[in-house]
């Protein structure tokens, strides 16, 4: 079963502007990205928690999604 998060994840991987613009915003304010992912899934009845959002992302096998988690957490 999918969850909320992971459907998300996949909505925006499939749309260059919205990935383009989180990952710029990722790059220096990554707790603000966070909350953007959320309200993405707000304005398309995909409800997500960051907890939820954290949780998915970190199962995932990506370098840069791991690095960048990290410093959601506020460790880089």
């Amino acid at each position: 079963m999918s969850t909320n998060a992971e459907k998300l994840y996949a909505l925006i991987s499939k749309d260059p502007d919205k990935k383009n613009n989180l990952f710029k915003t990722a790059l220096t304010n990554p707790k603000s990205a966070l909350q953007k992912i959320c309200e993405i899934g707000d304005e398309n009845n995909l409800k997500v928690s960051k907890e939820e959002v954290i949780e998915y992302l970190s199962t995932l096998d990506d370098l840069a999604t791991k690095l960048w988690l990290i410093k959601v957490r506020g460790g880089l």
